[in-house]
């Protein structure tokens, strides 16, 4: 098996990391707005802007992946 092609697998699994930290940031984001319905505009800036930062980790995984194939 070339290594090229394990290092871009690989790679992309960075989107099922930053999937699950997304989901589990959406479900504290859900239990603190029902224990605090008032601070609800904070805690989903909060939460909108890590879903941001972990969706770019995932991207980056993509684009590195595409990298290895293409330039190897």
């Amino acid at each position: 098996m070339d290594t090229t092609i394990l290092a871009a697998a690989l790679a992309v699994f960075t989107g099922a990391g930053a999937g699950i930290g997304i989901g589990l940031a959406t479900g504290k984001a859900c239990d603190s707005i029902a224990r605090q319905p008032e601070a609800s505009g904070k805690i989903m800036s909060a939460m909108i802007l890590g879903a941001a930062l972990a969706e770019a980790t995932a991207i980056y995984g993509f684009v590195v992946a595409l990298v290895i194939l293409f330039l190897k």
